[in-house]
């Protein structure tokens, strides 16, 4: 119960956690028109996870920093950039994968 809590209050009080979960849903939509292949579908629900937990990590991140140091610090600043990073580096990483993968299913349909 506790763990679904937390997922609802992700969802409800993260904004960029909501902004990766829409495009989630788009994608996943984009994976049944495009009729993926089942190891094309496990890469890009990997990718998903990575980018909604690495949001969430640093999410946690954040309001551990806020709680234990709610006044500015540059390390504290630190700590969040790079939480913050590991989210880019994530999504960074499912685009390059989302390119492979539907690029050359796209062409094919031109």
């Amino acid at each position: 119960m506790y763990a679904w809590n937390g997922l609802v209050t992700l969802i409800k009080t993260e904004k960029n956690f909501q902004i990766h979960l829409t495009v989630s849903i788009f994608v996943i939509i984009i994976n049944v028109i495009l009729q993926l292949s089942v190891i094309e579908w496990t890469i890009i629900l990997l990718t998903i996870g990575s980018v909604l937990i690495t949001e969430a990590f640093n999410t946690t991140v954040e309001l551990t920093i806020d709680y234990v140091k709610p006044e500015f610090h540059p390390q504290a600043k630190i700590i969040k950039d790079i939480a913050a990073g590991a989210v880019l580096l994530a999504a960074s990483i499912s685009v390059i994968i989302g390119i492979i993968i539907y690029i050359p299913k796209i062409l094919a349909l031109l």
